[in-house]
């Protein structure tokens, strides 16, 4: 797989220092896609990550903007759960 790699050499090129929890991104995607639409998916995730360099940047702060995403999804009209 490439996507680690890419990542990686993007993060390190913008000089990101966290970690990227690509499972943990790519469910939180593939959830806001079904739930609302596919174009959702990326605009969100570059809302998370604002969001959560807002509060500091920590991995803690991207893992709760990324919880209150994904309760914001399950309340989203004709959801009202996670898509397993």
């Amino acid at each position: 797989m490439r996507l680690p790699e890419w990542t990686d050499h993007v993060r390190n090129d913008l000089g990101v220092t966290v970690e990227v929890d690509l499972k943990g991104l790519l469910d939180a995607t593939r959830d806001i896609a079904h739930a609302v639409e596919r174009p959702a998916a990326p605009v969100t995730a570059f809302l998370i990550g604002y969001a959560a360099a807002q509060r500091g940047g920590s991995e803690t702060d991207i893992a709760e903007v990324t919880a209150r995403v994904l309760e914001l999804v399950a309340g989203w009209p004709g959801t009202g759960e996670r898509v397993p």
